[in-house]
């Protein structure tokens, strides 16, 4: 959402209308190609020119933008798992109880990604890896491709061969990273409902990363695949099967134009709710929360935090048949564009919402304030993660304040009296 004073053209498929009504709703200004003061929605693109070190932009107090210059590092699927990889062997040289492990050395409280490698460069190890579990399914995606786009489904040592040699590749040491692809173990027992795989998007605000202060959409869905799931390996090249995308599922034979083979996640809590109980339903979506602020603290050190800055993520996961879930990816432009009735009202209300909380009061823009809105603007945001209230409670209170559980002198895990606990993202 960026909010830039000067002539920029719209540089997204976003429905132009949307942001005019909001814009003009707000009294700001009326929108046209003549006015000193005009609001746009910048792409990822636009972002990387206006910070481009060549171009020699400044932005003044009066301009927003709607990403981080370096937001990649949280968006491009390699930089994602390479942060959060290197944030719990940091947690774990500090001793921090976030990173203790269990008997088989699997991460209690951080392991929310499925096992990943970069290839080329990763190659050797994912040999390795595969070979401890050869019937296991991995699943290839380019790592600067968004939508669906070349993913693809291997069981076999030989097809990553073909693919390498399809890449017109004669080894995994020339590519180049605009063919960089990450692979990981496909989450092959994925909650069905219907009998379908379903992912969840989820939008998350972040206004700024130092201090952090992040805030989480009630409004979020759930994307169902139009056709059922089976793990059977003459099914893998079925992106009908495996891929929640709607740029793919729309394609389908049995696509529902009238609701998109959508869920509000309210609808998905409700399910949850009546056929696994409230209490492992609260469970998962507190996990959940717990993904996304340690996700957001991985990429926070390394962020290039600039005060014209904010940013509404696409976060997407995937729960499995236990009520685990895992962190799929993180989309910095989610779609805006409405393929329902309910969608364009969810969009509309989100991109209301989010000016509201990066423009307080509907005013002229001004990148100095300190970015932490009255509760009554928040809409259907709400906080998740403030790192000044939470740092006010000491160094361990994000794993105390995780429901059942709490950490002792030297991290070890023991069960509260069943009393909810407050989170600090809530």
């Amino acid at each position: 959402f960026g909010i830039m004073a000067g002539k920029v053209k719209w540089v997204t498929d976003i429905e132009k209308s949307v942001l005019i009504n909001n814009f003009e709703k707000r009294g700001w200004i009326q929108v046209t190609e003549n006015e000193d003061w005009n609001f746009y929605w910048m792409s990822v693109q636009t972002i990387r020119n206006v910070f481009s070190v060549e171009t020699g932009y400044r932005l003044s107090d009066d301009q927003i933008v709607n990403h981080f210059p370096n937001h990649y590092e949280l968006t491009r699927k390699d930089l994602m798992v390479k942060n959060i990889k290197r944030y719990r062997k940091e947690l774990e040289k500090e001793g921090s109880p976030l990173a203790e492990k269990d008997e088989n050395g699997k991460y209690l409280y951080l392991d929310f990604v499925p096992v990943t490698f970069m290839l080329p460069a990763d190659y050797n190890l994912f040999v390795e890896e595969f070979r401890k579990n050869p019937s296991s399914t991995w699943i290839m995606k380019p790592c600067g491709k968004a939508q669906g786009k070349g993913i693809f489904l291997i069981n076999k040592l030989s097809q990553i061969k073909k693919w390498s040699r399809d890449s017109k590749t004669s080894s995994f040491v020339s590519q180049s990273s605009k063919e960089a692809y990450v692979i990981s173990l496909y989450i092959n027992n994925p909650l069905l409902i219907g009998g379908k795989k379903f992912d969840l998007r989820l939008y998350v605000l972040v206004s700024t990363y130092r201090p952090l202060r992040c805030y989480m959409y009630k409004l979020g869905f759930c994307r169902f695949c139009t056709v059922k799931y089976t793990p059977s390996t003459s099914e893998l090249d079925n992106m009908f099967v495996h891929l929640t995308n709607v740029a793919i599922q729309k394609h389908g034979d049995d696509y529902n134009h009238i609701h998109g083979g959508k869920w509000t996640v309210s609808n998905l809590r409700l399910y949850l709710e009546s056929t696994r109980g409230k209490e492992v339903t609260n469970k998962l979506f507190d996990e959940i929360h717990w993904i996304i602020v340690q996700s957001l603290k991985a990429v926070a050190p390394v962020m290039n935090n600039d005060k014209h800055c904010f940013e509404c993520y696409g976060y997407d996961i995937i729960i499995d048949d236990k009520l685990k879930p895992w962190l799929i990816e993180v989309n910095a432009s989610p779609s805006l564009t409405s393929s329902t009735a309910n969608d364009r009202i969810l969009k509309y209300n989100l991109i209301n919402d989010t000016l509201n909380i990066a423009v307080p009061n509907g005013e002229i823009p001004d990148c100095k304030w300190n970015k932490s809105p009255p509760k009554e603007v928040l809409g259907n945001y709400e906080v998740l993660y403030d790192e000044e209230m939470a740092q006010s409670d000491g160094p361990d209170r994000d794993l105390r304040s995780r429901p059942g559980q709490s950490t002792g002198v030297k991290g070890n895990r023991a069960r509260d009296s069943g009393k909810p606990v407050l989170t600090t993202w809530k």
